[in-house]
């Protein structure tokens, strides 16, 4: 009994320390040659590029976050939904969406996980995450605003801050961070969803988010009626597609396809169907 007691020990400490391995070496997730998370050879797209599933590319999001991407009956639309299916066409596969938490795809923790081939978020370029992240050239210019109720007499975040009122941000975002620069610690909610509540609530006077979300935001009644927006606050950020660091071919055919609907007019008719303005004009009145 004692010979096998220490042979089930010994049989534990050698299943653990496989498992370490695997964890350090990332074991099962998608390596250099090619292979999907499953350990089987990953499906091939035109051109020879590798995505994880047969037919398809895979992208993580996080919905909803309109009008980038949000449901809509029983799918996922928007325009960074419109975006990816440039990739998808040119490479002669469909679409489909991984809704997953946003601090998960911008850490690149998902795409080496073997979740997905892209990540398209509404997801800013930053060096912080060019480190985890490798990112398709930039194919939307972004810029905060400040939603706020009615009457609450602000128009900028040093008049927020004089006047200590209550800030909202959403989690993990560059909203967040610049906020955070500027000396101001908001309240973080999980998602936009939750941010808009925490201002409907009270327990947000004023929230930074991506200038496009709070103008759809807006176009509802109910919001108009009661809050207004009162700042942009020019960031100068860019949103990209993030693929996983080393997916140089895939990067390659992303940035192909988003040119080309640049040059034959794609991109501003996918445009103005979200934004109702031409590229450029987001946030003329």
């Amino acid at each position: 009994m004692v010979f096998s007691s220490k042979r089930r020990r010994i049989t534990s400490i050698a299943a653990l320390a496989m498992g370490a391995a695997c964890v350090l070496t990332a074991c099962g997730g998608e390596s250099d040659t090619g292979a999907s998370a499953s350990g089987a050879p990953a499906a091939s797209a035109a051109g020879g590029i590798k995505l994880i599933k047969d037919g398809k590319i895979t992208t993580c999001t996080n919905v909803p976050y309109e009008p980038f991407q949000f449901n809509q009956g029983n799918k996922v639309v928007g325009f960074d939904v419109d975006m990816v299916d440039l990739v998808a066409k040119k490479l002669g596969v469909t679409q489909e969406i991984v809704d997953i938490d946003f601090a998960v795809i911008k850490s690149g923790a998902a795409l080496n996980a073997g979740k997905c081939d892209v990540a398209a978020a509404g997801m800013t370029i930053t060096d912080e995450r060019k480190k985890n992240l490798l990112f398709s050239d930039p194919y939307f210019d972004a810029t905060q605003a400040l939603l706020a109720k009615k009457g609450t007499g602000v128009k900028s975040l040093e008049e927020v801050k004089a006047k200590g009122l209550k800030l909202g941000a959403q989690a993990s975002t560059t909203g967040l961070d610049y906020v955070k620069e500027k000396g101001l610690n908001p309240t973080e909610y999980a998602d936009s969803p939750k941010e808009l509540l925490g201002l409907q609530s009270g327990q947000a006077d004023v929230i930074v988010q991506d200038l496009p979300v709070v103008l759809t935001w807006l176009k509802k009644p109910e919001i108009a009626s009661k809050f207004e927006l009162v700042a942009s606050l020019d960031t100068g950020e860019q949103y990209g597609i993030g693929m996983k660091k080393g997916n140089d071919a895939l990067a390659k055919a992303v940035n192909e396809a988003f040119t080309a609907a640049k040059s034959d007019g794609t991109y501003e008719q996918i445009y103005m169907k979200w934004f109702g303005k031409k590229p450029g004009e987001l946030g003329v009145s």
